[in-house]
């Protein structure tokens, strides 16, 4: 029963014989799964194939065939990076490291990237 002055339903929080229900510890929850949470670090990945011309990269200039690429969000910037499939070395994609305000446009920005670099066919 309600006491007079409060409202909502008098049961909430109690089981069937009247005792307080205890709270239930429920790991992981609330959290983003790839992510420090929603504003935290995030990465997506994708296999890809460039074109002929390779991708071009900071650290070690083109690189081609097999690549796995990834998008990562930190701290307000994205930034796009390569390896080749299966290897242990990333390799920041030139011209890739730009601002991002919303990180809810991270697949947006890495559908883009894997639009723009996987190439196939050639």
């Amino acid at each position: 029963m309600n006491v007079a002055g409060e409202s909502g339903p008098s049961a909430a929080g109690m089981t069937a014989d009247g005792t307080a229900e205890t709270p239930a510890a429920v790991p992981g929850a609330g959290m983003v799964a790839d992510s420090g949470g929603a504003a935290g670090p995030q990465a997506r990945t994708t296999d890809i194939v460039p074109g002929p011309g390779g991708v071009m990269t900071d650290e070690v200039g083109v690189v081609t065939g097999d690549l796995t690429l990834r998008t990562e969000y930190a701290d307000g910037k994205v930034t796009v990076r390569v390896q080749y499939k299966d290897a242990d070395e990333w390799y920041a994609v030139t011209g890739t490291s730009v601002t991002l305000a919303d990180p809810a446009g991270l697949d947006a920005v890495h559908g883009v990237a894997v639009g723009l670099l996987n190439r196939p066919e050639g």
